[in-house]
């Protein structure tokens, strides 16, 4: 039993308790299978005692109140059987479902961030969602009903074949048969249903994409030739699953129309069995009703096989998650001193395509270290591997004179606040997305951090002000204001390492210049890395890293790069250029 327990578990990725349930559905589907023969066997009593007298066979009479209670019994027993099923297969199954959910959300939260990189948003919504709803299907009513079906099956098979095995195998021959027709195309069919998931994915995908892109889309005149292409991702992701779906019924319906020729074989055979007084007509009664009972259930496990390959699919990929290895680590990091040292580090997020190819500089604490460069140069890659988004192809990166690698990311992160370019707030109050920086931060920590960050302004003009929910991703607000939120959140967690990239990257210049001073006051003591476009913004940086074609061009000062009239005094001169260009407008 606990060996049975274990196969489920590892065969359908559950958890202890939900491989104990879906041992019990299937135990109570095999016992409630196995009850509906019980009337079966009781009409094929009544028929033999009332056909006894008419073909002359002697057999003790019973009466009609034995046959009432035995029905009664019978059905009792039925009823009972099928109400034990339905418990442990489908409140088992949906108590399953809720804590597979949960199970999920807490592996992601302990996976490595480069695993999100590998996987798309559309993906991992569609398997916690979709392949969780499907799973919820599959083990309420596919699983438990096959394994009992074809358990069930068997025993009575076993049965039929001790009482007659002429007639046995006469009724049974067609069901191999049957099965393997659709058991040997399981390679095409789940070949079909992982098309079908594809393209269900993709769809998915253009609409999250058509979602998120709408103002764009619109803006650019481009609806048509937008909807076009999401028309497209439809018809392709109907096509593949009325191909998967035609497939897959064609097939079973083959199956389950040859079974009914056991029905034939069971008259032809019995007939000449009765005719040469090898059976009586009880058993041939007893083996005609058989028939009609039998190939149900086996017609039915038919279909929840093939549901079953689909199934396989979805667990598949349940289990490329839950396999992934958890990011372990060393969870005690001690250390005064809070410099980053980049030792020749190598970096890529495709295999042969480097992002870094050989970076070395260090953050010291106490300072300010810029990272500028062109775009597509490594700033923000190198601003993520500090934090240990991302395992290193080469090289190492040390924190507090520690190799980051075998440190604990979680516990890594407490070292860091991070302002990203993308700003992720949350549909709930002012106060409590900035709080999310440092949780048990009281009101007036929380107000003194959004003075710091001049969020102060913006949210008195508010008509809640602190107490104001701003909507999912800060929709009521605009872009400067949303930054700066994420800079008062970043600036709360007061960490000791604090990581901007392009943190201001959507303020005027006076906001940022206000925010660059009150970033001066707040970094006593503390290792800054800043990532930025506008050079002006930097020049009072202790360091300047130039980053280019994923090596550090130039480093040092802002008046020692100037004079070595390089790359970084390059980038100044256009700058430069760029922000004393002026919109003429020319009269004809």
């Amino acid at each position: 039993m606990r060996n049975m327990i274990k196969a489920l578990k590892k065969k359908y990725a559950l958890s202890d308790q939900g491989a104990s349930d879906l041992f019990k559905g299937i135990l109570y589907s095999v016992l409630a299978n196995i009850s509906l023969m019980l009337p079966v066997i009781l009409l094929a009593v009544v028929l033999n005692q009332l056909l006894s007298p008419i073909l002359g066979i002697a057999d003790s009479e019973k009466s009609a109140a034995f046959y009432t209670i035995t029905g009664i019994v019978i059905l009792a027993v039925v009823f009972i059987l099928h109400y034990l099923q339905y418990t442990a297969a489908y409140v088992g199954t949906y108590e399953e479902s809720a804590r597979r959910r949960i199970h999920l959300a807490e592996k992601l939260r302990t996976l490595p961030f480069g695993f999100f990189h590998q996987r798309d948003l559309s993906d991992l919504t569609s398997t916690i969602m979709g392949d969780c709803a499907s799973f919820e299907h599959a083990f309420s009513h596919t699983v438990p009903q096959f394994w009992g079906a074809v358990i069930s099956t068997g025993i009575v098979c076993i049965g039929l074949l001790i009482i007659n095995w002429q007639m046995g195998l006469a009724l049974l021959w067609v069901a191999p048969v049957s099965f393997a027709i659709v058991l040997l195309s399981r390679k095409w069919q789940q070949k079909l249903g992982k098309r079908h998931m594809e393209a269900r994915i993709e769809l998915a995908e253009g609409i999250q994409e058509c979602l998120e892109t709408v103002q764009d889309i619109k803006a650019c005149n481009q609806e048509e030739a937008y909807l076009k292409k999401l028309d497209a991702k439809m018809d392709a992701a109907e096509k593949a699953q009325i191909s998967s779906e035609l497939t897959t019924a064609s097939l079973i319906t083959t199956g389950q129309m040859f079974l009914r020729l056991g029905l034939a074989t069971v008259i032809i055979v019995g007939n000449s069995l009765v005719m040469k007084n090898q059976t009586d007509i009880f058993t041939y009664i007893l083996f005609l009703i058989a028939a009609s009972r039998l190939y149900d259930p086996l017609s039915g496990a038919m279909s929840n096989m093939a549901e079953l390959f689909g199934v396989s699919l979805q667990v598949k990929r349940l289990k490329e998650i839950e396999e992934y290895p958890d990011e372990n680590g060393e969870k005690d990091i001690r250390t005064n001193v809070y410099d980053i040292t980049f030792d020749h580090v190598k970096f890529s997020y495709e295999k042969d395509k480097p992002v870094l190819r050989d970076v070395s500089f260090t953050a010291k604490q106490g300072q300010v270290t810029a990272l500028v460069g062109p775009s597509g140069g490594g700033k923000s890659t190198v601003a993520k591997l500090a934090a240990k988004f991302y395992p290193l192809d080469g090289g190492k990166i040390m924190f507090g004179g520690k190799d980051i690698e075998p440190l604990d990311s979680t516990m890594l992160m407490k070292n860091f606040s991070i302002v990203f370019q993308d700003v992720v707030l949350f549909n709930n109050t002012i106060m409590e997305n900035i709080r999310v920086g440092r949780k048990n931060a009281t009101d007036d920590e929380v107000i003194a951090a959004a003075k710091a960050a001049m969020c102060a302004e913006f949210i008195n003009r508010l008509p809640q002000g602190y107490q104001t929910v701003i909507g999912e991703n800060g929709s009521t607000l605009s872009g400067g204001e949303c930054q700066r939120l994420s800079i008062a959140r970043a600036l709360l967690k007061d960490a000791p390492v604090i990581l901007l990239d392009e943190a201001t990257a959507s303020l005027d210049v006076d906001n940022e210049t206000e925010i660059q001073n009150a970033i001066s006051r707040l970094v006593k003591g503390k290792t800054v890395l800043v990532i930025a476009h506008r050079m002006r913004t930097i020049e009072a940086a202790d360091q300047i890293v130039v980053l280019a074609d994923g090596v550090v061009a130039e480093k040092g000062s802002h008046e020692t790069l100037m004079k070595k009239n390089g790359l970084y005094r390059k980038l100044v001169d256009l700058q430069t250029e760029s922000t004393n260009w002026k919109l003429n407008t020319m009269v004809k």
